[in-house]
């Protein structure tokens, strides 16, 4: 299974530098990549921030976040259910593992014990600190960040 996490989704809807490497990435990809509901949470905060900043135009975050939506809806995406405690728990001991030596954020931790809790193989990020996580924690991360 493929997991992923916001810093890619906000490539392949919000136009930024890594956008090219994520649609290039989807393409060989035959089945749907997962996430969790953390995803949408944070890429509707993720776009909204980015129009405050006017990183990206005004209404674009609706509008991103509509695609992203329609691709939940059409099946190219799957939000899979995942137990808030067993992800919670997951976190704590990743952060007790990883972030005294990485420095790893909270909603990082959190996106990668939700693809554990998942059963995750893959995961895609663009965050170099997340990358180190989620190779820490076996999952391949195909992007060299």
């Amino acid at each position: 299974m493929i997991c992923c996490d916001t810093s890619f989704l906000f490539s392949v809807y919000g136009n930024d530098g890594n956008t090219e490497i994520a649609h290039a990435f989807l393409k060989n990809v035959r089945a749907p990549i997962s996430g969790s509901l953390f995803n949408e949470f944070e890429l509707a905060n993720a776009f909204r921030l980015a129009e405050f900043r006017r990183l990206i135009g005004k209404g674009d975050s609706s509008r991103f976040l509509e695609q992203y939506r329609q691709d939940v809806h059409d099946g190219r995406i799957l939000e899979q259910p995942c137990n808030l405690a067993e992800v919670i728990k997951k976190a704590h001991e990743l952060s007790a593992r990883h972030t005294l030596r990485g420095g790893h954020r909270g909603f990082d931790i959190l996106q990668v014990a939700a693809a554990l809790e998942q059963g995750a193989t893959e995961f895609l990020t663009f965050d170099h600190l997340q990358t180190k996580l989620a190779t820490g924690e076996n999952l391949k991360v195909p992007f060299a960040i």
